[in-house]
């Protein structure tokens, strides 16, 4: 066929393709409330595609394509970063903010640095790397992590009853002194990291969550993303070069990878940092998220919570419905791989896929009655974790951080209330959470 007939088709079947409503998908009000949205966009067809949205991108909003694309390794590929970090192919070579440009070569270590991560990388590397880090999640890594955690927990929640006590009239956050602050002691510890960073990794894991949380990052996010970045992996190659110093790699899942690098199996230093990063990063981040949603949501249904109470055998249900119901990550990327026919429209290779995660998680051809929230739901467990060979490696320490949590909560404040009435969510596209928690403990004014 030649060039005119081409651009012809091509014209046409960019008109013949559903879209995302125009302004829609993380506008204010959706980033609020994005599930009515969702319900438009899973009732008017199997996938869309917005113009705007990561320079161009196809939005899959049903459980069963989501799925599919999550589990096809052959025509998805999970590396996404390159037009991503540069600003989106509608940016070509630069992003731009006000009179600031931002080159590529200037994002090189940015770049180098996620597109290596094994969160971005398919088969053979993937499951080469993934291997590595498994041992730091097993479930007998588990159960030894257990006892460590539990007083962990009960000592942050000590210093939530302190700030109670010591300003009854005013509620405590939970969020500022739990759920942000626990997960980040939590995989500091898998790493094998001494404690007192966490403040550190989490004020760098910030201008990083807003930059991968951003469809079209502007110059400005990115570069406090690349310096984010950059502070923590400077602070980790201190703790990789103390550990050569001592001649032995140490413990935790640091010193597994520093291993696997002086036995060969990763590659090179930034192939090392990369994952190292990655992890540090990524595995306190949604988990932060999912404590806030937890409590939230199980509070503002409060016949829910008094069935917890009633029988806390049912907090294992209770924090998948709420995985479920309140994703904390709303979505997940890939590219295509391979030109392909898929759910009735033409995917060309290296077009942009996004799976709304938070939209399958309340597909009713998957769950019965998906809108109604309720912690005794049956069947199997929601895409919150994703699914196929890019399955979150920490799902299983997520979900015990977040059992341990509410079953001390149950225990030590069964009359837990809320301090305000609407969720405080931060308008973050990726993550789905709160900025501030307000809690009146047991006793607290209007008890």
């Amino acid at each position: 066929m030649n060039a005119p007939a081409d651009a012809a088709l091509s014209a046409l079947e960019a008109a013949a393709r559903p879209r995302v409503p125009a302004g829609r998908l993380w506008s204010a009000a959706d980033l609020i409330d994005p599930y009515p949205l969702y319900a438009e966009l899973r009732a008017s067809g199997p996938i869309h595609w917005s113009d705007t949205l990561f320079g161009g991108a196809w939005i899959v909003a049903r459980h069963l394509e989501a799925e599919q694309v999550l589990r096809d390794d052959v025509r998805f590929s999970a590396q996404r970063t390159n037009g991503w970090v540069g600003g989106g192919d509608r940016a070509a070579a630069q992003a731009t903010c006000g009179d600031h440009r931002l080159s590529r070569q200037e994002l090189s270590p940015l770049q180098r640095l996620m597109a290596q991560a094994f969160l971005f990388v398919d088969a053979p590397d993937h499951g080469r790397l993934r291997g590595l880090m498994h041992a730091g999640f097993t479930p007998s890594g588990l159960t030894a992590l257990r006892p460590w955690l539990v007083e962990r927990i009960e000592t942050l929640l000590d210093g939530l009853q302190a700030a109670q006590a010591g300003e009854p009239s005013r509620p405590v956050d939970f969020i500022a002194q739990v759920a942000r602050p626990l997960p980040a002691s939590v995989i500091a510890r898998v790493l094998g990291l001494a404690p007192g960073d966490e403040a550190r990794v989490m004020a760098w894991s910030d201008e990083i969550a807003v930059f991968i949380g951003e469809p079209v990052p502007d110059a400005d996010t990115t570069r406090r993303a690349q310096r984010g970045l950059l502070q923590m992996a400077a602070f980790l190659e201190r703790e990789f070069a103390a550990r050569r110093a001592a001649g032995m790699p140490g413990d935790g899942l640091l010193g597994r990878l520093l291993r696997a690098r002086e036995q060969g199996v990763i590659r090179d230093a930034n192939e090392l940092m990369a994952q190292a990063v990655m992890l540090l990063f990524a595995g306190h981040e949604t988990t932060r998220y999912l404590l806030g949603n937890l409590v939230q949501t199980l509070l503002a249904h409060p016949a829910q919570w008094q069935q917890l109470r009633d029988d806390p055998g049912r907090v294992h249900g209770a924090v998948r419905e709420v995985l479920r119901a309140e994703c904390p990550v709303q979505y997940t990327g890939r590219r295509v791989a391979v030109s392909h026919d898929f759910a009735g429209q033409r995917l060309r290779r290296g077009d942009a896929v996004i799976v709304l995660l938070g939209a399958a998680n309340r597909d009713a051809a998957r769950f019965e009655d998906p809108e109604r929230f309720d912690i005794t739901r049956r069947g199997r467990a929601s895409l919150a974790f994703g699914t196929g060979a890019h399955v979150c490696i920490g799902a299983s320490l997520s979900m015990m951080e977040a059992e341990l949590t509410l079953e001390a909560l149950l225990r030590r404040w069964p009359g837990l209330r809320l301090a305000e009435a609407a969720p405080a969510w931060q308008g973050n596209p990726l993550y789905r959470g709160l900025r501030r928690l307000p809690l009146w403990l047991d006793g607290g004014p209007a008890a």
